[in-house]
């Protein structure tokens, strides 16, 4: 994978928030727990600020699957049962991607979500197309390895690792593909770090919350609060981080996930930070504002309850 060709100047502008409508695609490992789906239909939700071109299965491994091709088959699955709730096709609109991680960077996988975004990034349209990514890095790391000039096309949001100035950065999605993990920090691409511990856990909500705003919005809202309320037997004194819906709301209003510029981190092999503060700059978000957060989601839950439209 050669370095982006991108001058500092252009990967800067690139990285500035925008105002208007955003072009965006989401990756997703939907089933791997519950937070995706709320970022799903939070996307989904969002039609004034965001224009959701495609979402993408994301592979991923743990107790909920027997690997990561069941993950994303499974993740799949969960992407229908959501737009069926909101009463959108998926049709041309939901694609698997790959059903497993990097070995080499000599070997992509050429899934369907992989070459829909290499397209629809080529493609082009008005300003870049931002990609969000909420699992495993995978699918985007193909697309930029099997097509790197996607890279001066798109802006990469991508939740992984814990913040910069935690000791590790063992985070799930981070060290499910830790090689394509590391392409995304050291290939160029302008790029929007959501960590995870030490940022994207002030984003906690509770079930009398969920059952208050969120259960009686609907078949989604329905939904949404069943798989929270099954999250845990223990509701006492008990909350649930909500990670990836950081990644829309910092699409919908950034001064909610606010960011530093920084150079972007060295991903060690022992999946460590290291800096170099000769190397390219990123975007890392320092801090989330829950409170807007949540009012927005749930304002957004409840009017389409209302209308019964996504």
């Amino acid at each position: 994978m050669r370095y982006v060709s991108m001058s500092d100047v252009d990967r800067l502008e690139r990285l500035e928030p925008r105002a208007g409508k955003l072009r965006m695609v989401l990756d997703t490992d939907t089933y791997n727990e519950i937070d995706d789906q709320f970022a799903v239909v939070y996307g989904l939700l969002s039609p004034e600020r965001l224009q959701m071109e495609a979402i993408y299965a994301a592979p991923f491994h743990n107790e909920r699957s027997s690997g990561p091709a069941d993950g994303m088959e499974k993740s799949y699955e969960e992407i229908l049962r959501l737009l069926d709730r909101l009463d959108i096709s998926p049709d041309g609109f939901v694609f698997r991607g790959s059903t497993g991680y990097l070995a080499g960077y000599e070997h992509p996988y050429r899934s369907p979500a992989a070459l829909d975004l290499v397209d629809r990034a080529m493609d082009g349209g008005d300003g870049p197309l931002y990609v969000v990514a909420i699992g495993a890095i995978t699918n985007v790391a193909s697309a930029l390895l099997i097509e790197p000039r996607i890279a001066e096309r798109t802006v990469l949001v991508w939740l992984g690792g814990h913040a910069l100035h935690w000791p590790q950065a063992r985070e799930f999605n981070l060290k499910q593909d830790v090689l394509a993990s590391k392409l995304i920090f050291n290939c160029g691409v302008p790029l929007v770090h959501v960590p995870c511990t030490g940022v994207t856990t002030h984003l906690a909500t509770t079930v009398p919350e969920i059952e208050r705003h969120v259960a009686g919005c609907g078949a989604i809202g329905a939904y949404l609060a069943g798989i929270f309320t099954a999250y845990s037997t223990e509701h006492v004194g008990w909350s649930k981080v909500l990670w990836d819906v950081a990644t829309i709301a910092y699409l919908i209003n950034d001064a909610w996930v606010p960011t530093d510029l920084v150079h972007s981190p060295i991903l060690t092999d022992e999946l460590t930070w290291s800096f170099d503060n000769k190397r390219h700059l990123i975007r890392s978000a320092t801090f989330v504002h829950r409170d807007p957060i949540f009012r927005d989601l749930f304002s957004k839950l409840a009017a389409q309850a209302t209308t019964g439209q996504a």
